[in-house]
């Protein structure tokens, strides 16, 4: 039998087994098929982002990265499945700003934790937030919206995806910060921009990929955009700050995400790759289009920025008073 130096401790040489196998598991993954979970339903557009950056994490990882959409019950199905998962690298998560800083506050109790289930990844990309309009609205642009609606409480209904969506909120917020009364008319199971063109809602608070096309075609007007500057791919678009509305910053963003337990050594490499992939310009080209920005970061600069945006959502849903339990 083997016995071990007395001056060796045994807290030193367990610390040193768990490095030795992270730096082991480091050098030898991805060995096979890499899964991403996504909370939403195929063929929407956060859909069609997580698959862009799969084709290209695929490239660099030498692997298959595939999306395996989960969605259901406010994304919670999805999330859940991927909080259970094993920890192991091979299951991974694409979080939104809906499934990890708004949900927790919705709810008195979810089926995972939203704070400590999770290891953050990389960032993906963030939306900026738009008030959208039906050309008709007497309003060019926020400020004159506020106006009509300090002037006309109600007037205009704003449509939303469902009460305690990030487009109900974020309309909430605008009305808090503003000042302003809407009549918000919640669009359960369907997509509310067909009759937003019609003209039968007026209004809707939401990011750019559905209505882009639209508002570029002159279907839609896009009166206002989230950001501390104009967004290159809508010039003439003001900010919300140019209405006076300077702390109204709503942000629908995506990111990666692995069940919490899962090697920081492994955490390191795909945070890498996305890093890599956000250097594709044809990809940044596209978000660009849709008013956003691929953005990758570190595991650490990732976990800050879901801490604060979860702290800043709380405030919106304890001020607008949603609860959905």
């Amino acid at each position: 039998m083997t016995l071990l130096p007395a001056f060796v401790p045994l807290p030193t040489l367990v610390l040193s087994a768990v490095l030795a196998a992270s730096v082991a598991h480091a050098d030898t993954y991805p060995t096979k098929a890499i899964r991403i979970i996504a909370p939403f339903a195929a063929g929407t557009g956060p859909d069609t982002n997580a698959r862009e950056i799969a084709g290209e994490l695929t490239k660099l990882l030498g692997h298959t990265v595939f999306v395996d959409n989960r969605p259901g019950a406010s994304s919670i199905i999805g999330t859940e499945a991927a909080a259970k998962a094993a920890p192991d690298g091979y299951t991974l998560y694409i979080g939104t700003t809906s499934s990890l800083s708004v949900l927790p506050h919705l709810y008195s109790k979810l089926p995972f934790d939203a704070e400590k289930d999770f290891a953050p990844v990389s960032l993906l990309g963030v939306l900026n937030t738009g008030l959208i309009a039906h050309p008709k609205v007497a309003a060019a642009d926020a400020r004159q919206l506020i106006a009509l609606l300090r002037a006309r409480p109600d007037s205009l209904n704003t449509a939303s995806q469902g009460v305690g969506s990030y487009s109900h909120l974020a309309g909430e917020w605008f009305g808090s910060a503003s000042g302003t009364k809407m009549t918000f008319v919640p669009y359960n199971s369907s997509s509310p921009y067909g009759d937003l063109m019609a003209g039968q809602v007026q209004l809707m608070f939401d990011g750019l990929p559905a209505a882009a096309g639209s508002i570029r075609a002159g279907k839609l007007k896009l009166l206002a955009m989230t950001g501390k500057a104009r967004h290159p791919a809508f010039p003439d678009v003001p900010t919300f700050e140019e209405a006076g509305l300077p702390d109204y910053r709503p942000l629908a963003w995506q990111g990666l995400l692995a069940p919490a337990g899962t090697p920081a050594s492994v955490l390191n490499r795909l945070s890498e790759a996305m890093q890599q992939a956000a250097k594709n310009p044809e990809l940044a080209e596209k978000w660009r289009q849709y008013g956003g920005e691929l953005r990758a970061t570190t595991p650490e600069a990732f976990a800050r920025f879901i801490a604060d945006d979860r702290a800043m959502w709380g405030k919106v849903v304890r001020d607008a008073r949603v609860k959905l339990d």
